[in-house]
C-alpha cells in the first residue's frame, strides 16, 4: 500500500514450491489481490499452458516471466494463446559478480520476445557504497555484467539505447540522490553522451554542443556521425580554428570557419582520421561512454551533457 502510495506497482517474485506451501493453485490467484500485489513475476514455470491460463485471472494480475533464459518458454506459453494485455517479461539481477548476462545472451532473448511485442524490464545498479539486495552479497546488483561498475545513469542509457528494453529498474539500496536526479533527466529515445571538454568552447561552440538539437544525417558515413543543422543556424557566427588535432574515435568536433558552408556542422568521430585544420575537437567520449557509439544510426537523435 505504501508503495502505491509513491505510484509504484508489486510485482512479487514467485517460484513454484510457495504455491505449494501457501496452497495457491494456477487457477486461482486471489490471495495475491489480497495482499495488493499488481502481478506476479515467476521466476520458473509450469508447464507454459497453465501460465497462459494465468493470465485471464479475474483479478487482472499481471503475469511476468524470465527474459533471461534462453529456452524458447516465452514461446511455449504463448503457443498457449495467453491474454498478452496481462504478460509481462522481465531479466534477472545476479548479485555476484562476474555471473551477470552477456551482451549477446542479453540481446538474443531479448530481440526473441521482442518478436512478439511483449514488454521487456531489465535492472541497473547503485554504486552508493553499502548498498545491498535480497542476499548479503555487496558486489553491486544489475542485469549486464558490463554494467556491474558503471555510472548508474550509463547503464539505463545503454539499456535504452539498444531499443530492447522498456523499463529500467533500480536492483540494490539505497540509490543516492544524484544517482535518482540523473536518471530522471534521462529520454529513453535519445542517446545521450556523457562529454569531457577539450578546452574551452567558444559561445558558438557552447551552444552548438549543448543548446542545438542533433540528428545524424540520413546519408550516415563509416568516419562519423553528421549533424548538419546547426551549419545553417550558426552560419553567422565565428568559429576560429582551435585544437585541430589529428582525430581519434569518440571525438566530438565542430567545422571551423575555415571549412566555408560546413562552418558549424557537428561531428561525432566513429573511426580514426587526419584533420586537416578545419575541424576543431571540441571534445572526446570517456571511454566507458564510447560503448554507445555502436548506436548512432541514421536520423539517430542525441544529446551531450557534461
Amino acid at each position: 500500500d505504501y508503495a502505491h502510495d509513491k505510484g509504484m506497482e508489486v510485482i512479487m517474485d514467485v517460484a513454484p514450491y510457495v504455491f505449494e506451501r501457501l496452497g495457491i493453485t494456477y487457477d486461482d490467484l486471489s490471495f495475491f489481490s489480497d495482499i495488493h500485489a499488481d502481478g506476479i513475476r515467476l521466476d520458473e514455470g509450469f508447464d507454459g499452458q497453465k501460465e497462459a491460463l494465468m493470465t485471464f485471472n479475474p483479478e487482472h494480475l499481471k503475469i511476468e516471466f524470465n527474459a533471461s533464459i534462453d529456452n524458447k518458454y516465452i514461446e511455449n506459453v504463448l503457443s498457449y494463446k495467453p491474454n498478452t494485455d496481462y504478460v509481462l517479461t522481465c531479466h534477472n539481477f545476479y548479485p555476484q559478480r562476474y555471473s551477470g548476462l552477456s551482451y549477446d545472451t542479453f540481446e538474443k532473448t531479448s530481440k526473441a520476445i521482442r518478436k512478439h511485442n511483449l514488454p521487456i524490464a531489465a535492472f541497473v545498479s547503485s554504486q552508493q557504497p553499502g548498498t545491498f539486495g535480497p542476499w548479503n552479497v555487496y558486489e553491486g546488483l544489475c542485469t549486464l555484467e558490463m554494467h556491474r561498475d558503471l555510472p548508474i545513469d550509463l547503464q539505463a542509457r545503454h539499456l535504452f539505447a539498444t531499443g530492447l528494453v522498456d523499463d529500467v529498474i533500480i536492483a540494490n539500496c539505497f540509490a543516492s540522490e544524484e544517482e535518482l536526479k540523473a536518471l530522471s533527466e534521462l529520454e529513453p529515445g535519445k542517446l545521450t553522451f556523457r562529454i569531457d571538454l577539450e578546452g574551452e568552447p567558444n559561445e558558438a561552440e557552447e551552444k552548438i554542443i549543448f543548446e542545438h538539437p542533433h540528428f545524424v544525417r540520413g546519408d550516415m558515413n563509416e568516419y562519423s556521425a553528421r549533424s548538419t543543422m546547426p551549419r545553417i543556424t550558426f552560419k553567422d557566427a565565428s568559429i576560429p580554428p582551435r585544437n585541430t588535432r589529428d582525430l581519434k574515435r569518440g571525438d566530438i568536433v565542430v567545422v571551423n570557419d575555415n571549412y566555408d558552408r560546413y562552418k558549424g556542422e557537428l561531428h561525432v568521430i566513429l573511426k580514426d582520421m587526419p584533420n586537416d585544420g578545419r575541424k576543431n575537437v571540441v571534445g572526446h567520449l570517456p571511454e566507458e561512454e564510447q560503448v554507445l557509439l555502436n548506436y548512432l544510426d541514421a536520423w539517430k537523435t542525441f544529446a551531450f551533457k557534461k
